[in-house]
C-alpha cells in the first residue's frame, strides 16, 4: 500500500508539472503561430509551391547532369592512351590533336560541374538562385530551364557578350 500511495504522490507532481509545462508554452504558441501562419500561408504556398517546385526538379536535372559528366570523364581518362607512338608523323599528330581536343572538352566540363555545384549549393541553401546578378531581376523560368546555372538574365547576358566581342576586336 506504501508504494501505491507513494506512486499517486509522485505521479500526481509529475504530472502538474508536465502539464504545466505543457499547457503554458504549447497555448500561447499554438495561438499566436496559426494565426501568422494563417496569413502568410494563403498567399505563399502557391508561389512556393510552385517555385520550390521548380527548384527541385532543376536541382534534380543538375545531379543527373553532373553525374553524366563525371561517367563520360571517368570512360574518358581511362580510354586516353598515355603514349602516342606512330610510325607515320601524320598520324602522330591527328592522336595528338584528338587527344588535346578531348582534354580541352574535359578542362570545360570541369568548370561546368563547378558552376553547376555553386548553383545547387546556392538552391540548398536558399540564397538568390533565379536573380540576374547583374540587375537584380528575375532571370525567367524558360532560361532556367535551359541553363540552369544561369546566373544573369538574358538582357544582361546578351550585353556581356556584345562588350566581350567588341573587346575581342569582333
Amino acid at each position: 500500500m506504501v508504494k501505491k500511495t507513494t506512486a499517486k504522490k509522485q505521479s500526481p507532481k509529475t504530472v502538474k508539472k508536465t502539464k504545466k509545462a505543457s499547457k503554458a508554452p504549447a497555448k500561447k504558441p499554438v495561438k499566436a503561430a496559426p494565426a501568422k501562419k494563417k496569413t502568410a500561408s494563403k498567399k505563399a504556398p502557391e508561389k512556393m509551391s510552385r517555385r520550390e517546385k521548380l527548384m527541385h526538379d532543376i536541382k534534380q536535372d543538375l545531379i543527373a547532369q553532373k553525374e553524366s559528366l563525371l561517367k563520360e570523364a571517368e570512360e574518358t581518362l581511362s580510354s586516353l592512351p598515355s603514349e602516342l607512338n606512330f610510325p607515320d608523323m601524320g598520324d602522330q599528330a591527328t592522336a595528338e590533336t584528338d587527344r588535346n581536343f578531348m582534354l580541352r572538352l574535359r578542362d570545360r566540363e570541369r568548370m561546368l560541374l563547378k558552376k553547376i555545384d555553386e548553383t545547387i549549393e546556392r538552391i540548398d541553401n536558399n540564397e538568390d538562385y533565379g536573380i540576374c546578378e547583374e540587375c537584380g531581376n528575375n532571370i525567367d523560368i524558360k532560361r532556367l530551364k535551359a541553363r540552369p546555372v544561369a546566373t544573369c538574365c538574358i538582357d544582361c547576358k546578351t550585353r556581356q557578350e556584345e562588350e566581350e566581342r567588341i573587346a575581342e576586336g569582333g
